[in-house]
């Protein structure tokens, strides 16, 4: 974790500093690349650390830290402006300071070295794959949560564009209405993730209530493909905040319930980030087809987005081990 951290900010210095987009994208593949690997490490300790009946409740928990972290840095970039450099450390020194008080806090259940496996490129490799055929409940709940993060991903890459061209926002409005839809999403967000993991763990079901949050941000993408209004447009950003604070809760949690190797949590967690991560290379080579097909129809694309989360969620329905 504290190696990520370091390489996740040098990362940002460098695209703070850099003079070219080639040095941009330098230290933005340098931030992405150990920032995830911060974060692999980070989520692994929920099946390491936190018993069964606690981890819908603590995965709730993890799920507010998203929308927290972006309304606080949404603020803070507009607080520094002007500021290059602050604009983007100010975020780091922030996340960096909890990233370490964790870190120092943490009573990390260390593998003996006699059980440790040899190390080779070979094994090395296969970090980065897992059996579909041996490990089917992981391999749908992997497809779930790449198809719902897509269309998370189409809203996100792409809702500068969808106000000026769908909503007819002046482009002097648009960041104001940006931080205001996410303002929408963070708060409902919140909520749902603390009353969803808590009720998962109740009740002891995660696979309907992750059906659910997939079914209910399907319900906002097409709230926001028919809009054409700014209200509109908030109003389907309030039921993503539900839908996706409720799915990160519980997810989280049925990924830890059916991890393939326990012995193996964290790199099959690693292997399972790619699932969040990977949407936000496909959904800008996806989204310019789509527009294509639709003659620059942002219905279009978010019904698109919307037909993502539905077969997230019928996605999920193949996992058997679980309620």
């Amino acid at each position: 974790m504290v190696a990520g951290l370091g390489g996740g900010c040098v990362g940002i210095l460098i695209v703070a500093l850099a003079p070219t987009i080639a040095v941009v994208l330098v230290g933005w593949c340098l931030a992405q690349l150990a920032l995830n690997a911060l974060l692999a490490a980070l989520v692994a300790v929920l099946p390491d650390q936190v018993p069964v009946n606690q981890r819908g409740s603590v995965a709730g928990v993890l799920g507010i830290g998203l929308p927290v972290a972006s309304v606080t840095a949404t603020y803070l970039v507009q607080l520094f402006t002007g500021n290059r450099l602050l604009m983007f450390l100010a975020p780091c020194a922030i996340g960096g300071f909890f990233v370490l008080l964790f870190a120092v806090t943490l009573t990390d259940r260390r593998l003996d070295p006699a059980d440790k496996p040899p190390w080779s490129v070979r094994e090395l490799l296969s970090t980065f794959y897992f059996n579909p055929r041996t490990s089917p409940d992981f391999a749908w709940a992997f497809t779930s949560r790449f198809l719902l993060v897509l269309a998370y991903a189409f809203l996100a890459t792409y809702q500068a564009y969808y106000l000026l061209d769908q909503i007819g926002s002046p482009e002097a409005d648009v960041p104001h209405q940006i931080f205001l839809g996410t303002l929408a999403q963070s708060v409902v967000l919140i909520a749902a993730s603390l009353v969803g993991g808590y009720l998962s763990d109740r009740t002891g079901r995660r696979k309907i209530l992750v059906v659910t949050a997939s079914i209910l941000y399907g319900v906002a993408m097409f709230v926001i493909a028919v809009s054409h209004t700014f209200a509109g447009y908030l109003t389907g950003t309030a039921i993503s905040g539900l839908g996706f604070g409720l799915y990160v809760a519980v997810d989280l949690a049925l990924v830890a319930d059916v991890l393939p190797d326990r012995a193996t949590a964290a790199k099959d967690l690693g292997v399972f980030n790619i699932s969040s991560a990977l949407p936000f290379f496909v959904a800008p080579a996806l989204a310019p087809g789509i527009l294509a097909l639709g003659n620059g129809s942002y219905v279009v694309l978010y019904t698109a987005a919307g037909l993502s989360t539905t077969l997230g969620a019928a996605a999920i329905l193949g996992v058997k081990r679980v309620g």
